[in-house]
């Protein structure tokens, strides 16, 4: 439905944004995931028509939209600051849009009721928006983006603002919405808890190009950068150099030796960068990593182990401050990136 091809921007002299392709498909929600500053902000903004990429085309069902005004383009957009108007009710912060498409009244309230029921705010008509949590003005922001009945909805970091659990509810509760309206949805934030909950397809964008995209399991399982482990905090990156042992494939590192078998072919004394998952170690005489514990912290129904050497562990039980320890990681946690 939505394609984009070759996007590029530029800000203050600078490329915001290099090449940027991708596609939306029929019921599908996306998640473009970066740091803050990345562009993400003003891919959407481009794909909106607020403003005009260096070069690069957005189409829209084969559509080139380069000519079709953003108020025409029919896409709907949720903020993080929510864009409401405090001095109206719920009911007429939702029926605005509806209301400069100059559409008869009647069709106006069964639109505005039909999203205030898709965001289970049924009986909120009245109340002024000043009135209600962070969590229900941002429902009242996503009920008046889809009372226009978009072709596309966007929402630009929607709950950077909200506690974390009610960020956690909302997150469960907008996947729902979107799944039973089958808008296609575009989904931009910071945060990877955030993308893996909301998204069939995660996007990374680092450095003004997408440098990974794939369902969020293959994302958060198959690494293929060392960049994209530390991004996502999926454990710790430990530099290390390749070197075989009685036709095992091993690579010594500053905090031991670690067995590789990742199936790549590598060279004796080839530079890798290697990801240890936190998990699934134990405390053990014969471990092959060794360091000295600086902290420890209470992790739900674990234990986040910190090293000296900055590596961190999650363990069933807690050793001492100051202790010297020996831990074994299993060939499972071990990733080898690029």
């Amino acid at each position: 439905m939505l394609q984009l091809l070759d996007i590029t921007k530029d800000y203050e002299n600078k490329s915001l944004l290099r090449g940027i392709s991708f596609t939306v498909a029929a019921n599908e929600t996306i998640c473009l995931l970066g740091a803050l500053g990345s562009g993400k902000s003003t891919l959407l903004r481009i794909i909106a028509g607020l403003e005009p990429p260096e070069q690069g085309t957005v189409f829209w069902e084969g559509q080139d939209l380069a000519s079709v005004p953003a108020h025409l383009r029919n896409f709907g957009l949720v903020f993080q600051d929510y864009a409401l108007f405090p001095h109206l009710s719920v009911f007429e912060n939702i029926a605005f849009g509806l209301k400069m498409q100059n559409l008869p009244q009647p069709e106006i309230r069964r639109r505005v009721q039909e999203a205030m029921a898709h965001v289970n705010l049924s009986g909120f008509e009245r109340r002024r928006v000043t009135e209600l949590s962070g969590g229900e003005q941002q429902r009242v922001a996503l009920a008046r983006a889809l009372a226009p009945r978009p072709r596309l909805l966007m929402f630009d970091e929607p709950l950077g603002a909200l506690d974390r659990a009610l960020r956690d509810r909302l997150l469960d509760e907008l996947r729902g919405i979107l799944h039973a309206t089958g808008v296609p949805a575009i989904y931009v934030t910071h945060d990877q808890e955030e993308a893996f909950a909301i998204a069939d397809r995660v996007l990374l964008l680092h450095e003004g190009e997408i440098v990974r995209e794939g369902s969020p399991s293959e994302v958060w399982n198959e690494p293929y950068s060392a960049w994209e482990a530390r991004f996502l905090g999926l454990g710790n990156v430990v530099e290390g150099v390749v070197r075989f042992q009685f036709g095992k494939v091993e690579v010594e590192t500053p905090a031991g030796v670690i067995g590789l078998g990742c199936g790549h072919a590598h060279q004796a004394g080839e530079k890798v960068n290697l990801l240890l998952r936190p998990s699934g170690v134990r405390i053990a005489a014969d471990g092959n990593l060794r360091g000295v514990v600086a902290d420890i912290v209470f992790h739900q129904d674990e234990f986040k182990i910190t090293l000296e050497s900055g590596l961190y562990f999650y363990l069933p039980e807690a050793p001492k401050i100051g202790e010297a320890i020996a831990v074994s990681i299993p060939p499972s946690a071990v990733h080898c990136l690029a």
